[in-house]
């Protein structure tokens, strides 16, 4: 074989290659938890994972070097928001967002549908899309399913998300309902739009609000989709956590085992943990990044609030178990200033993925609660009801878990 006719060959073996392939590395005996290798057309994404949110295309305070270094291996982008502004044609010119940002790993972007509910007050659903009122100059703007997917199309990301129709998680009623069979024909348009199947993912999004009977219905309509991935969607959005638990241990329970799970706007350091023992492998929030804005500092037992008068003369690191460039090099008067700080998700997640792995799982969990809450009896309730039915029960301490 020449080398012109191995090149065609070998461009055609890549071209051939699934877009994404789920590996599933190891699973917890006692737990859903489960470590994942995502392979995605960038690179691998090690599972369960913590995505950091950039709205614009960028994290506020942390550069796309800081980033690399503290192993984030996929990143989030605000589709309604690039759309909007620089627009999808200036951004492809850019070589897609990878080279808008210069970010050489893995990239998910939203549908939109997000701001029906953070901007409901400039929006209106219809059958069609989404009309918005731009919050930029006024202008009114269509949204469709095929639009969504035109904009990430160009936007060149890994993951792609459906447009789907977002209700409020405090609401009920047949408005939920409609949402959820409306969520499902714009899956199919979405399908049908994306012109970039071979290396952009298209994620189904799980709706149906607190209602198990419409969850159930949209998992068995949805999951009959050979879509790469699936989101839980509709949750997080301030209803009770007792509702919300069960509704995420609903989705898993029904969720193809062998594609990835990703669970829609969760990042609170509980919650990550809980719903890594649901069977969650994914996970975004502005939470890390938006609090750190405002000077409060998150740790493995908390947080801080670096603005407090305590911290005015500091001169320890925030954490001083902790690695990160942020922790070695600053202190905590000087960041109380306005200083950027990683999202410590990403070592969260590692450290959860690394007991996974090691069998340990459910001793992690205890360690950490423990950590986190002064005594048994400050655990959330939810919590607690949560990990137990996935057979981790925090009351039974041993002396080897203590030491």
């Amino acid at each position: 074989m020449n080398v012109a006719n191995f090149a065609l060959s070998a461009k055609r073996a890549v071209s051939a290659l699934p877009p994404l392939a789920l590996r599933i590395v190891a699973e917890c005996p006692v737990s859903k938890a489960r470590a994942c290798d995502l392979a995605l057309p960038h690179s691998t994404v090690n599972t369960p994972v913590f995505m950091p949110v950039g709205t614009q295309g960028t994290l506020k305070g942390i550069t796309v070097d800081q980033l690399e270094a503290l192993g984030c291996q996929i990143f989030l982008g605000n589709t309604y928001h690039l759309g909007m502004r620089p627009g999808p044609e200036l951004i492809e010119k850019a070589n897609g967002l990878h080279g808008f940002m210069n970010w050489k790993g893995n990239l998910l972007t939203d549908s939109g549908g997000f701001q029906m509910v953070s901007l409901v007050e400039l929006s209106e659903v219809t059958e069609e899309g989404v009309k918005f009122k731009s919050p930029y100059d006024g202008q009114e703007i269509l949204l469709t399913p095929e639009q969504s997917i035109a904009i990430q199309n160009s936007l060149g990301s890994d993951i792609i998300m459906q447009l789907d129709d977002v209700v409020s998680s405090t609401i009920s009623g047949p408005r939920v309902e409609e949402a959820m069979w409306r969520s499902i024909r714009w899956l199919d348009r979405c399908i049908a739009a994306n012109k970039n199947p071979h290396r952009q993912n298209l994620f189904a999004i799980i709706q149906g609000g607190l209602n198990a009977d419409l969850r159930k219905a949209c998992l068995e309509e949805m999951t009959k989709r050979d879509v790469p991935g699936f989101a839980i969607g509709g949750l997080s959005g301030g209803e009770e956590k007792d509702d919300f638990w069960k509704m995420v241990t609903l989705s898993t329970d029904h969720l193809p085992r062998h594609k990835p799970r990703y669970l829609m706007g969760v990042g609170y350091a509980v919650d990550l943990v809980v719903c890594v023992a649901l069977g969650c492998d994914m996970f975004d929030c502005v939470f890390p990044t938006r609090t750190a804005r405002f000077g409060s500092a998150l740790v493995p037992w908390g947080s801080l609030q670096l603005k407090q008068k305590q911290y005015a003369k500091d001169f320890q690191p925030i954490d001083p178990g902790c690695s990160c460039a942020t922790c070695r090099r600053q202190r905590m008067l000087h960041l109380e200033q306005g200083a950027g700080s990683p999202p410590p998700q990403l070592s969260l997640m590692s450290a959860v993925r690394e007991s996974i792995v090691g069998g340990r799982f459910p001793q992690f969990v205890r360690t950490f609660m423990r950590r986190m809450f002064p005594s048994p009896e400050q655990y959330p309730s939810w919590a607690v009801e949560a990990l137990a039915s996935v057979n981790i029960t925090l009351d039974c301490v041993s002396k080897d878990e203590r030491n």
